[in-house]
């Protein structure tokens, strides 16, 4: 018994209705039970926290260890608290009039949290629209209306701002997951979109946040089991009815469609196909490959044989020489007429030259 007592009591304390659960050592007093109201000390101060859980075995401490719970929270804190709660939204409204008055239009004001004494003040704001803004000229504008308190600009990201403004949901639920359940955000990737086969359209993926949609990661790990088990898109597979290629996986089914040579389709259990191995679906590639090359050079060397056939039919070579000879025959003759022709019409309208006179005779005494 003295065991047990010797070790720590933790508890798990929750400062907002939807917010991540911290451990403190509740050693100091045991009688406090999931539902309780208690004080603890922060880093931003003493705070109002309820108990959420208690755990039979210790968990595993941080590098800083418990820090311990004070005492249990008094009526007194629990008004204190909801006097503190309605002066945060009028801060929320307060600065995001001197945001408007700055010209600061990058700025978005989420919250505001007031410390359980009042001594500091948290404001949780977001610039992603214009990272360069400079809040300190809020602050600078803010801190004359707060004297005596300590003021702070934290800067969240765009899911807490959508978080702490609650509303409808992109699905069409009437309240957010992260403002009904979700304590904490854990990192999503396209990957699980792909994995569940949703469409990767910006509306398809994105929440009212503009980041990428949080229950993605719900079902995720019942299809990431559930594609080990089973072939690949585009995969060659046996069926009872033949060799086939995997079209769509159904993976919460366990079924997949199969898609066939004469452009049928039929859906299989996993457990009915049997997907081909690496080994033979390269050595059946490379043997398809082999017989359509096969092929192709059967097909030049039947071209490559068969004798060339011309639509138009040649004269023969006799004839050529012939009628080319033939031709030139005719031209000769013709112009050999000419120029006969032509030396006769010359003598004709010429006199004849007359004989040279040694050639004349003399006559004779």
């Amino acid at each position: 018994m003295m065991l047990i007592m010797n070790e720590p009591f933790i508890v798990g304390v929750r400062f907002n209705t939807i917010s991540k659960i911290y451990h403190f050592d509740a050693s100091a007093i045991r009688d406090v039970q999931v539902g309780d109201f208690v004080i603890v000390a922060t880093s931003r101060g003493r705070q109002l926290g309820k108990i959420v859980q208690t755990f039979d075995t210790p968990p595993i401490p941080n590098e800083e260890g418990w820090k311990p719970i004070e005492r249990k929270a008094t009526a007194r804190d629990l008004i204190l608290r909801q006097i503190w709660k309605a002066k945060e939204e009028e801060v929320v409204h307060h600065c995001c009039l001197k945001v408007r008055e700055l010209g600061l239009s990058g700025i978005k004001i989420a919250t505001a949290e007031y410390n359980l004494d009042g001594s500091r003040l948290v404001i949780h704001y977001n610039n992603e629209s214009d990272p360069k803004t400079d809040v300190n000229k809020v602050k600078d504008a803010m801190q004359p209306f707060y004297q005596g308190v300590k003021l702070e600009f934290r800067l969240v990201g765009a899911r807490d701002i959508a978080k702490a403004l609650g509303g409808m949901g992109s699905c069409g639920l009437d309240s957010r997951c992260c403002a009904k359940f979700l304590t904490s955000f854990n990192p999503i990737s396209v990957k699980m979109a792909k994995a569940q086969q949703i469409s990767l359209t910006s509306m398809e993926i994105t929440g009212m946040c503009g980041r990428l949609r949080c229950c993605m990661v719900y079902e995720y790990s019942n299809y990431e089991a559930a594609l080990k088990t089973m072939p690949k898109r585009g995969k060659r597979v046996f069926t009872p009815r033949g060799e086939g290629k995997v079209i769509t996986l159904y993976p919460l089914k366990g079924t997949v469609l199969v898609g066939f040579p004469d452009n049928s389709y039929q859906e299989y259990n996993v457990n009915e196909i049997e997907p081909w191995s690496e080994g033979e679906a390269q050595q059946r590639e490379q043997l398809k490959l082999r017989q359509e090359e096969q092929k192709r050079n059967a097909s030049i060397e039947e071209r490559r044989m068969q004798p060339i056939k011309s639509t138009i039919q040649p004269s023969s070579k006799s004839n050529i020489p012939k009628e080319n000879t033939n031709r030139r025959g005719k031209n000769n003759r013709r112009g050999r007429n000419q120029k006969q022709t032509r030396t006769q019409n010359a003598s004709q309208n010429s006199e004849p030259f007359p004989k040279h006179p040694r050639e004349t005779p003399k006559p004779r005494t």
